[in-house]
């Protein structure tokens, strides 16, 4: 069966999941022969886990340009050190936590069966991904890991100290990404038991780093301005870096159908319609509020519509999609409106592009979930308790990522503070923090 951005052997599965309903694939979506290695399937895989990597960098520019220039490099680091941090941190324990068996048989947490890559190798799981090497299915995860606390650090921008940063990652890293992957992805995750759709991390990727990302912005405070003035630095670097997204966001999607098969063809296309159709309505209600077509508006309506679409991806049609891109681009607009209004310094607009984002599509998959793409009828085909599940599914991803992320962010400002000194932050982090200027006088 196919959940999630995981394929699942149904022998695998315990009897209690089979309640579910009818998770089989739909017989326009060839599968290989479970328990073979598929070169076509890992072909696919390998390429897009390069591609779900591109999207690191990807994010660095975009996030770099959005910045004061003092500050570029350190912003850039964060998502670059940020890589090799959560991989070595993935390989220890991340992956054993969200996909190793069920610790205590309530769905919330894997083992230590995983611990350090144990008994994952070459030959395919029973479990997840049954026609590529498991190693290949943890390798595509961890690029999954590395990028969600990586979007968190738009919201701390230009202020955190560095130490503060890696050790926060480190934490959010184990304690809620990788607990909430168990929740919706893995076989015996609770949320996956209820039958939560979510192909490639609207719940676990999106909505948890979003409102993780406003609860660090209250906490840290708001950005010191002292006189500054506040635009984005280098605009052509945050294109470039939308750009990079939205190619690695076709591996993330795409790819997430464990397979080179027709769903991912189809994840493929919705990604891409979707966030055209964002990128239309967002430069439309900018230029209806400020008289202005906005470039750096058409990337962040790129992302809004890739956010979107990200857990509907692998349930929706093309006519879904652009139902999820066009509302995408006009409500998240509105939330960064909102922001500004409750003087929120979340620096890089994080809650409005990926937390409220991330809700929409979590809730539109529940509507526009068709049989003619996977298994699963939404609102349209009169399974209103799709939508049910949904809303639990957000309820619980907020409520979790909420009080988590309040209490890592108290324990790491007790231990070693959250902010850099003022007159470091006036100087910026790029010559305080890492002793390097981005550019030359």
């Amino acid at each position: 069966m196919r959940v999630g951005n995981v394929r699942v052997r149904r022998s695998a599965v315990a009897a209690t999941l089979l309640t579910i309903g009818a998770l089989a694939a739909p017989a326009t979506v060839a599968a290989a022969e479970p328990g073979q290695v598929d070169s076509g399937d890992t072909a696919w895989l390998l390429v897009a886990t390069a591609m779900v990597m591109v999207m690191l960098p990807g994010l660095a520019l975009f996030y770099g340009g959005l910045v004061r220039r003092k500050n570029v490099l350190s912003t850039i680091m964060h998502s670059f050190f940020g890589l090799a941090l959560v991989s070595v941190v993935w390989v220890l324990v991340g992956f054993s936590i969200a996909f190793g068996p069920d610790v205590n048989g309530m769905g919330l947490m894997g083992g230590v069966d995983f611990l350090a890559f144990s008994n994952v190798g070459p030959a395919p799981s029973e479990v997840y991904a049954t026609t590529i090497p498991f190693v290949l299915f943890a390798g595509f995860q961890m690029m999954f890991a590395a990028i969600t606390p990586a979007l968190i650090t738009g919201a701390f921008a230009e202020r955190k100290r560095f130490g503060a940063f890696v050790l926060f990652t480190i934490l959010w890293s184990v304690l809620v990404y990788s607990p909430l992957a168990h929740w919706v992805w893995a076989a015996d995750g609770w949320l996956f038991k209820l039958g939560a759709l979510d192909f490639a991390g609207g719940t676990v990727v999106h909505i948890s780093s979003g409102v993780s990302a406003l609860v660090v912005a209250l906490l840290i405070g708001r950005r010191a301005v002292n006189g500054d003035r506040m635009e984005p630095h280098d605009v052509p670097m945050t294109v470039l870096g939308a750009g990079l997204l939205w190619f690695g966001w076709f591996g993330f999607n795409a790819g997430s159908a464990v397979a080179a098969n027709g769903l991912a063809a189809n994840a493929l296309i919705v990604t891409n319609t979707a966030a055209a159709a964002a990128v239309i309505t967002w430069v439309l209600a900018s230029y209806v509020h400020k008289r202005k077509v906005s470039v750096i508006g058409a990337a962040c309506g790129a992302v809004a519509g890739l956010v979107a679409i990200t857990p509907a991806s692998g349930y929706v049609t093309a006519g879904g999609a652009l139902a999820i891109g066009l509302a995408a681009g006009g409500l998240c607009y509105s939330a960064t409106l909102l922001r500004e209004r409750i003087k929120i310094d979340d620096a890089l607009d994080v809650f409005a592009v990926h937390g409220v984002g991330g809700m929409l599509g979590a809730m539109a998959t529940g509507v526009f979930a068709t049989t003619a793409v996977n298994a699963y009828p939404g609102l349209i085909e009169g399974n209103a308790g799709q939508v049910v599940t949904q809303l639990i599914a957000v309820g619980a991803t907020v409520g979790y990522a909420v009080v988590s992320t309040f209490v890592i962010v108290k324990v790491v400002d007790f231990v070693l503070g959250l902010r850099v000194a003022s007159d470091a932050e006036e100087l910026g982090l790029d010559l305080s923090v890492h002793g390097e200027a981005a550019y030359q006088p």
